[in-house]
């Protein structure tokens, strides 16, 4: 009877156990008691725990033995720099197979998890995050302190060559698997401007290449580093873009903000400088990121890896409405813009991603607000047909924040019939918005002096969408500004 596809999987993949039971007796003079298989990563490494009467070890076995040296090397090199790293305690790497330090099974993204109540970190996680990036200088700081980089794999730098590979594995396992259109040989050349922009920044730094919550552990409160083979010298920005943006993590904006702020006063470095090649470095490690989940999710039909994507998408969104590169990519903009106002893309697994609605009130003598840099979509709403209270001496240096204009509008039977409209429109677009998984949706109320009117009735939604949904509320009077009255 012939084998079934996972039996005949099961019985090609490499079986290492009984070679790691024999470098364990080997190295600690007698057999392990137990021998567990651990959950496999995105990579063909083979991971287990063997036990003895008084040790724990991770045993690995590597099929790729040029990314075994390049983890054992720089192992070697950060344990003598006192960096927290697995201590290496036998190799065999004809086999393909060592035996390293067990630091324990709680990663900073379970530890990120527990007791998380929405989009805030709980203080311990956070503290754990900081701790985490008090390090990332000195990892970085290898390549001026001895770090042999002729181990490096595939490449020594992340150079044009690595940006190039990154790049068209999101083109070919992202957009073409997804189904995202876009004219290859504009979007080819909006790489090689990109690339050209990404390779301005300083590279004189050891590029960890996938520092991300999943390879940071927990031990004692503490942070340790494992998965650091790919490294290379690079850029520093690229790394903490990796932390900052890991997808299923969900740091909010604010929270990112503040972590980006104390890497920067670890570091040393010069926030100007910095910021402007940051967020380019953050939009390829995103790219990066989904060409891995295209590759392992629509290629080869692990369809868990696809549970990341919305996380990606609502990144990508929020980077199209919040930041603006120096460099012009007119053919990966559209792309990116694609990506965002897919609802395809956002239906994987599970994920509810939240919805942010930007409520704002402005004048109509000082034109309408824009969204360039958002999907477009939303309201406008022309509240100049209200009784205006900045016709009445007693309200004219008032705001509609004031108690005696919001008295004096609650009273208007037209404003409460008009508010009733809103509210009707808006819910329909809100519980629609929710149910697409979409995370942005813009509100505006206009009147003519963008005081009085449009700020009473940009308050009202704001505080209905608030407690009714449980959305998040970003509320803006443009005219006026945004501290409390």
């Amino acid at each position: 009877m012939p084998l079934k596809n996972k039996e005949k999987e099961a019985a090609l993949k490499p079986q290492p156990e009984a070679p790691l039971r024999s470098l364990y007796k080997k190295t600690f003079g007698r057999e392990p008691e137990a021998f567990e298989p651990l959950k496999a990563d995105g990579s063909a490494r083979q991971l287990y725990r063997l036990r003895g009467e008084s040790r724990s070890v991770i045993g690995a076995f590597g099929p790729d033995k040029l990314e075994n040296r390049a983890f054992l090397e720089f192992s070697r090199h950060f344990r003598a720099e006192k960096l927290p790293v697995p201590e290496i305690y036998a190799e065999d790497q004809p086999q393909g197979i060592y035996l390293e330090e067990d630091l324990g099974s709680t990663t900073l993204f379970e530890f990120l998890g527990a007791g998380r109540k929405g989009a805030e970190l709980p203080a311990p996680a956070l503290a754990a995050y900081k701790k985490t990036l008090d390090w990332l200088p000195r990892f970085q700081a290898q390549v001026g302190r001895g770090l042999d980089l002729k181990f490096c794999y595939p490449r020594a730098g992340f150079d044009r060559q690595s940006i190039m590979w990154d790049l068209n594995y999101f083109k070919y396992y992202f957009l073409k698997l997804a189904k995202i259109p876009f004219n290859e040989q504009k979007l080819e050349d909006d790489f090689v401007r990109f690339t050209d922009f990404l390779l301005e920044a300083s590279a004189d730094y050891f590029l960890y290449r996938d520092f991300q919550s999943r390879n940071i552990m927990l031990r004692g409160g503490e942070p340790w580093f494992i998965d650091y083979q790919g490294g290379r010298r690079g850029a520093p920005h690229y790394d903490l873009a990796s932390l900052l943006y890991d997808a299923k993590a969900d740091l909010s904006p604010e929270t990112r903000s503040e972590l980006r702020k104390h890497y920067l006063a670890a570091s040393g470095l010069d926030q100007k400088t910095f910021m402007r090649h940051y967020h380019a470095f953050v939009y390829i490690r995103i790219m990066q990121a989904m060409g891995a989940y295209g590759l392992r999710g629509f290629y080869e039909r692990k369809t868990h890896f696809l549970n990341s994507v919305p996380y990606a998408v609502r990144n990508i969104e929020w980077l199209l409405r919040n930041t603006e590169l120096e460099v012009k990519l007119p053919e990966l903009t559209a792309a990116f813009k694609r990506i965002a106002a897919s609802s395809y893309l956002r239906q994987f697994g599970e994920t509810k991603l939240g919805l942010t609605v930007r409520v704002s009130s402005f004048s109509f003598k000082n034109g309408l607000p824009l969204d360039e840099k958002g999907h477009g979509g939303g309201f406008v709403f022309d509240c100049r047909a209200l009784p205006n209270p900045g016709r009445y001496e007693a309200y004219a240096q008032l705001t509609g924040r004031d108690k005696p204009v919001i008295d004096f509008l609650k009273k208007e039977p037209e404003v409460g019939k008009f508010l009733d409209g809103v509210f009707a429109l808006t819910d329909q677009s809100v519980e629609n918005y929710l149910s697409r998984n979409f995370t942005s949706l813009m509100v505006n109320f206009g009147c003519t002096g963008g005081r009085h009117r449009s700020v009473y009735c940009a308050e009202a939604l704001a505080a209905r969408v608030k407690q009714k949904y449980g959305a998040r509320v970003e509320l803006a009077h443009r005219e006026i500004g945004d501290a409390p009255k």
